[in-house]
């Protein structure tokens, strides 16, 4: 059992230091959503999370992920040390984003200069077997992303039973089929060109041309669409998986507001899981 306490389903989301995001993350919480896992790409900078944390009373927040090559070490645990100060327990790291020729050997130094944020409130994102087992040894856990169950059960495998699992999973509040793998569709052909997800999605078993094609049932095994239960049956595939944490990435299709819409309607039945 892990010690991070985030509850069952949190929500992914992209939040800036703007009043329509802090009163999302304001939403989010007072409809009972216990953690908010922040996309690294539309983070602005350390000081948004600090401000997130400022506008909201107990939800947690991780940073889903902060990219290892963007943000230097000590800037990091200078906003960990602070906030955990000022209000502890509510930050977690999360870090990724190692690139170039050797991302594990990048990742281990950053970790060696991280000494100030204790292991158990460090989370990596994890997709490949040896990512896992440095999640497992030096951090609380993994936060993998477009994954199906299956490899969550996999992954479940490598961290042991005591590490965090923490799945990012798209989400489509759409019953209508064409519509909604149209739409997860949309976002899911992006990963493909990017090595690491590609080399992810081979080794669950995708072929080059479902690469291509993003066919039907791969669409609806790595974005859960329909009804608000019909998606939390999906999502508690991964509980059954082994996933500690699952958390809604919304997508609809269109750009716009935070779908807090989205994480009202869906919250009666996820919360419950």
């Amino acid at each position: 059992m892990t010690n991070l306490a985030l509850g069952r389903i949190g929500i992914t989301t992209g939040l800036t230091s703007s009043p329509d995001s802090l009163a999302a993350a304001a939403a989010a919480e007072d409809l009972g959503y216990p953690a908010i896992w922040l996309s690294g790409g539309p983070l602005p900078g350390l000081q948004t999370i600090t401000d997130l944390v400022g506008a909201t009373r107990s939800i947690k927040f991780i940073s889903g992920i902060l990219a290892v090559d963007t943000y230097a070490a000590d800037d990091v645990a200078t906003t960990y040390e602070q906030l955990e100060a000022s209000s502890p327990g509510r930050f977690t790291v999360g870090l990724g984003g190692a690139h170039g020729a050797k991302p594990l050997a990048t990742l281990n130094a950053y970790l060696d200069r991280l000494t100030a944020v204790p292991t158990e409130r460090r989370v990596l994102a994890a997709l490949g077997p040896r990512m896992l087992e440095l999640a497992r040894d030096r951090s609380e856990g993994a936060y993998p992303f477009l994954i199906t169950p299956a490899y969550a059960a996999e992954a479940r495998k490598v961290l042991g039973p005591d590490k965090l699992l923490a799945v990012s999973h798209l989400v489509v509040l759409e019953s209508d089929p064409a519509r909604a793998r149209s739409i997860a569709r949309d976002t899911i052909s992006f990963f493909p060109k990017i090595p690491g997800y590609a080399a992810s999605l081979k080794r669950q078993g995708y072929s080059d041309s479902d690469l291509a094609e993003l066919p039907d049932a791969m669409v609806d095994a790595l974005a859960a669409w329909g009804t608000p239960d019909v998606i939390a049956a999906k999502l508690q595939e991964f509980h059954v998986a082994g996933a500690d944490h699952v958390a809604i990435n919304i997508i609809t299709g269109v750009t716009g507001p935070q779908p807090v819409a989205e994480w009202r309607a869906l919250a009666p039945a996820l919360l419950a899981l």
